[in-house]
This record gives structure tokens, sequence and C-alpha cells, in this order.
């Protein structure tokens, strides 16, 4: 790196006068906050609007365009940003004020909600929250990029990332502790606080009303809710008797859920939770296996049916808990029940167990991993790779079978031929009910471990092929992008692009920077890679995904401490080392990894996953390090990065293994757009 890119550039004439906190202790603030808001964003809308439990990616594409607009504004104003504050009570308030619930019957794409339809349609209130997301994160971005021109270009990228760092980690202590939003709300209202300094009455009050707005309402909505907060959901709860039956219902993020009844009742009233053991052909059921144990029921269940020995798997901690203290049947109490809160596929992949019964009990989700792919929870336990897995954890004469309120005949006959591809023979497929296509599919180590009612038919033509660990969308029908995903993603650009020339000025100002937008652009795609590819090797589990996250900003962290302390190679070389470490990646499955002991899949998986993004980071700094204008370079590379969280959408039709192919064209166009005096940096 040059003497020069290193030197601190005296502060912009548009710079205010100076804050109370010096330029690194301001930098670290912000950051930390931009990174944590951009967390609490995502998890809370999510909890009170039924859309973005599936599209949280839209409050992530909000979020890195109000971080580019911040920075494009760095230099345009002296103002304070008190709009964010502003936006973001306006915000709680109305998602508050207007609760939304999905439409279930849009065509395409499966969602597993309520049965009522309210609020405005998905395609106008995405849009909506995401120009809120964009204004609410452009103030905290503001305010970090108002650091970067009385630093040093890589120095103020390094205390911007070890604020992220900070950031994700007080997000994810929260989330352990179980914390409330009223507190996201407090630490969100300190932040501004610490950050602004008004010096009018006028710029005192557009900072404490709304962050009272902010605090006062989502208090309220602590108090009245009565919710718990899990990793994943909002969960609430009631209890009641109906006609001398104890039942508890359960609801995530208002939507019914689950159900704790006692086992007796749940066996009378519904056939599908006995048909397991009927189709079953073991004479006894020493060891049982139940992915998505939940509050209990399924639990109780298999030990009235004579169980000697059950591993409960549950994701949620939350559910688990309230299954312990409030089932009727007590279940997780019965010294023969064993507790695992992880996710069920990576449980599988773990175990050395082997099993008379594996049960994959309602299992489905209503949220995605993270706001950085169209992941869900449950996607990874339906394809044909984990079905395979189920079959190699059976004892001989061992059953597999899996029940739920499908909806759709070609999704029970999609999950019947993956059981079939799995397991080799045909399952038994019991339609219990025709209303909800609620079914029950069984499938034995053999075909003699099996005794069906009735010999299913088959799948029809139309019904589309069993999922893959690489293209794991069961509740996708056809290879395609939905029209709903279309039609949101279209407008959000539209407005992008609107926002940018109307924050930044005109386009031309960002030209010279085109590079730096595709790097952007590449980079979110190899981090949607990281995220899907770490959840399942190791879990979808909300610690997998913040040690992934972390992870990746560690890596980032690494290739600008290289950058600004040894020689490292030419930008021509590091493109071809960048070329070369997405194509070991490419070539690295999956199963090959899966198949690794876990001591040695872990150090492994780091090095095909974080490879290139150390790589790309370094190429990353080299050229930033050498531009003209780090503000608008650096606003340029987040702007890229919303249109790769655009094209993450790919994946529902090339496959997560896809997007590498897609970030190595992005990254050949970064190169041809290479200003012709590259930067001798390093």
């Amino acid at each position: 790196m040059t003497a020069a890119a290193e030197t601190t550039p005296p502060p912009c004439p548009d710079t205010p006068s100076p804050h109370r906190l010096g330029p690194r202790p301001r930098l670290l603030v912000a950051s930390a906050f931009m990174l944590f808001l951009e967390l609490a964003l995502i998890r809370w809308t999510g909890s009170n609007i039924v859309h973005l439990s599936y599209f949280t990616n839209f409050i992530l594409l909000g979020s890195f365009l109000g971080i580019g607009l911040g920075f494009l504004r760095v230099g345009r104003t002296t103002r304070q940003p008190y709009y964010s504050p502003i936006v973001l009570a306006l915000l709680v308030s109305i998602v508050l004020f207007f609760p939304v619930t999905v439409d279930r019957q849009t065509e395409g794409v499966l969602y597993w909600t309520s049965l009522n339809t309210s609020g405005p349609p998905a395609w106008l209130i995405l849009p909506v929250i995401f120009a809120a997301a964009a204004a609410v994160l452009m103030g905290p971005a503001e305010l970090v990029g108002r650091c970067f021109p009385e630093l040093g270009r890589l120095e103020a990228y390094r205390y911007d990332l070890l604020g992220s760092l900070a950031g994700i980690a007080l997000f994810t202590a929260l989330s352990f502790l179980g914390a409330p939003p009223v507190v996201w709300g407090a630490i969100a209202a300190a932040a501004y606080t610490a950050l602004l300094r008004p010096r009018t009455a006028a710029g005192r009050l557009a900072l404490v009303v709304p962050s009272l707005v902010v605090v006062g309402a989502l208090a309220a909505e602590t108090v009245t809710s009565g919710a718990l907060w899990s990793p994943y959901y909002k969960v609430t709860y009631d209890r009641f008797d109906w006609h001398g039956v104890p039942v508890m219902d359960i609801q995530v993020n208002g939507i019914p859920h689950q159900q704790a009844i006692p086992a007796a009742n749940r066996l009378d009233w519904e056939r599908q939770y006995a048909l397991p053991y009927e189709r079953a052909t073991a004479r006894r059921l020493d060891d049982v296996l139940i992915v998505g144990a939940g509050s209990g029921t399924d639990v109780a269940i298999a030990l009235r049916k004579g169980a000697g020995h059950v591993d409960a798997v549950e994701i949620d901690p939350r559910l688990r808990e309230l299954g312990g203290r409030h089932h009727p049947d007590r279940p997780y109490d019965d010294p023969r029940v064993t507790t695992v809160v992880t996710d069920g596929r990576a449980f599988l992949e773990s175990t050395t167990g082997r099993y008379d019964l594996i049960l994959f009990a309602l299992p489905d989700s209503l949220t995605l991993v993270s706001g950085a792919s169209s992941l869900r929870l449950e996607s990874y336990l339906f394809t044909r790779q984990a079905m395979e897995a189920a079959r190699d954890r059976l004892k001989p004469g061992g059953t597999f079978s899996m029940y739920n309120y499908y909806r759709e005949g070609w999704l029970v006959d999609r999950l019947a031929a993956t059981a079939q591809a799995a397991f080799g023979h045909r399952p038994c497929v019991d339609v219990v009910s025709q209303a909800g296509q609620q079914a029950v599919i069984t499938a034995g180590l053999t075909p003699e471990a099996q005794k069906c009612g009735a010999e299913w038919a088959g799948a029809s033509a139309d019904t589309p092929p069993p999922t893959g660990d690489d293209r794991p969308f069961l509740y996708l029908k056809d290879r395609t992008v939905p029209w709903i995903y279309l039609l949101t993603l279209g407008l959000i650009l539209v407005v992008s692009l609107l926002a940018v020339r109307a924050v930044a000025g005109p386009y031309g100002r960002m030209r010279p920077h085109a590079d730096l937008f595709l790097l952007g652009a590449a980079f979110l795609l190899l981090e949607t890679r990281s995220v899907t590819g770490f959840a399942l090797l190791f879990g979808t589990t909300w610690v997998v995904n913040a040690i992934v996250f972390a992870g990746v900003l560690v890596a980032v962290l690494a290739a600008v401490e290289t950058t600004r302390r040894l020689t490292t190679p030419p930008l021509p070389v590091m493109y071809g080392l960048l070329l070369a470490a997405l194509a070991a990646a490419w070539l690295v499955p999956a199963s090959w990894l899966l198949g690794l002991p876990l001591p040695l899949r872990v150090p492994v998986a780091v090095v095909v996953a974080f490879l290139p993004i150390f790589v790309a980071n370094v190429v990353f700094a080299k050229r930033f390090a050498g531009s003209a204008d780090g503000t608008t370079a650096f606003g340029a590379n987040l702007l890229g990065a919303m249109a790769g969280g655009c094209l993450e959408y790919l994946a529902l039709v090339v496959g997560y293994r896809g997007l590498l192919v897609v970030a190595g064209a992005l990254y050949l166009a970064a190169f041809a757009l290479l200003p012709g005096r590259a930067p001798r940096t390093g």
C-alpha cells in the first residue's frame, strides 16, 4: 500500500464540527449500531409481517440500499440524519397498527400460515417496508461514512468491520438471552443519542420524540403480547380446557403453529398420528427418533405406543421449554426421553444412533434461515440426501415416516417420490383427509418393513422431481422464479434507481466505480453461498448462522490487515487467484464434505468457503485503497451488494452451487472494468 493511501486527509469542508467522540470510537459505535439495527429490523418485522417470514431478504436489500445511500450523502450535506429515528418510529407504528397475513393461494410457492388474508398485498407492503428499511439504515450509514474522510481508507474500513463484529456479537447475545424487542429499541435509542448531537430545540425534539415512540410501542407490544422471543419466532401461547381436555395453543409470529394436547385425545381425533405405528412392522420400538418434537405431543404419542427410548429433536428452544412446562402429559419429564435442541438434518448427519422408527413430525417452519438467503429452516430436511441419511440411521426392519397437512397433491407425490428414490421402493401413502391434503408417508428399510393399507399409484407425470441439497426448494413447484418475487424485485429496483438519483445526483458520479459495484454484487453471492453451505454442513440453527456471518467479517478483516501490512500481488494476479478459489469451491461437492468426520469437516469447510471471500476482499481492499473518492467507492460497493441480493434469487433456478458461476462472471466483468491504471498498493 502506498504511503499516500494511508495518510490521513484533512476533514472535508462539509464535515460537521468535532464530535464528542473521536473518529475511531465513533466509527466503532456507528458501525456496530448499523449492523445491530439491520439484524433487529430483519428479526422484528418478520415476526409481525407474515410476508417477511419468507422474504426477509427484502429487508437485507433495503438495508444495503440505505447503507449505500448513506455513504453517497457524505459531503453533500452537513445536516444530522434525524430522518432515521423518525422513519424508524413510523415503521414501528405502522407495523403494529396494521398487521398483515399472507395470501396462502399465491401460485408457484407455498406458505405455511393462517387461513385468513388481511392487510395490503405482498407486492405493495414489501416495497414499502423495503423503502422504510433503506431510510432507517441510511442514517447510521451516513454517520459511519462521515468518519471515513477522517481516517485512512483501510484503517476506516478496518474499524467498520470491528464495529460490525461487535454488532453481531451484541445481537447474538440478546438472542441467546431471549431479550424482547423493547431491549432492541432501547439500544437503538441509546445509539442515536450517542451518535447524534442536536444543537437546537428542533433537533432535540427530532431525536427524543421518535426514540420515545419506538421504545414505548415496543414496550407495549412486549407487555400486551405476552410473547416469548426465540431466536426464530415471536412465540405466544394460550392454555384452556376444551370439553374437559387441557389444551395449549401455540402461535409463532401471530400464526397458529402447534397444539399441546394429551396423546390419547390426539390419537382419537386425528388418525395421522397413529398411522406411522400401524405401517411399521417392527415388533418392538426400542429406539425412536422424532424430528420436530416441538411442544411434545408427538413424543407423548411415541411413549404411549410403547417406545423404549425417544430422541426428541427440536430446533427452537422456546417451543421445547413451553412443552416441558405446560404439556398435559409432561412427556419431557419421562426418563425415556432425551431432548436435543438442534437442526434435524444436522442431527441425522452426526448421530451414531440407530432407530426402529424415525418420524418427521410436522417439521415445517414459518421463517427463513437468515436474511441472506431463500433457505427455510426445514429446507435441507426434505431432500433426497436427507431421506438417505434417515435410511442409514434405521435398524434392520426399521421404518421412516412423516406426516403433515401438505395442502397440495403434487407436494404429497413429490415427497413420496423422494422417499422412493431414497429407499429404493414405493412407500406407503395415506391421504387421511383431502381437506388440506393431510397425509402420512411411510417407508420401511425394506419393502417387508412396511405394511401399506393400499399401494401408492406413483407420482403423476406433472409431479416435480425430488429436491436435492443444491436446490432444496420443496415448496417451489417449477424451476423458475415465482412472479411474486419478480414483481416485488422489479418494484424494488425501480425504487432503488430513483433513490440513488435523488440522493447521490447524476449516475455518472459512480461510473468510475462500476467495478466496485460488481465486486459488491459478487461478494453478496459468496456470502449467500457460505450461509447456505454451512447450514447444510452444520445445521440451520441461529448459532451456526451467527458464526458464519461473524466468520465472513473475520475473513474480510484478515484480508484488510493483509493488504495493510504485507506486500500483495498486483490486481491481475489476485483476480486469477480469486477465480481459482471459486473453481475449487465449485469442484468440492457438499456430499464429500458431509462424509468427513466432524473434526475434519470444520477446517476443510472453513477453507473452502472462506478462501474465496478472503481473496475477493484483498482485491477489494487494494482497489478501494487507491480510489479517488472513498465514500462514493464504498457506497457503490454496497449498492452492488443490493444488486447481488436480487441475483441471489437465481438460486431458485440454478441452485446454490450455480451462484459460484454467477459470482465468477461478475468478478470477470469487474476485472474488465478495472480502471486502466490499477493501483500499485500492498
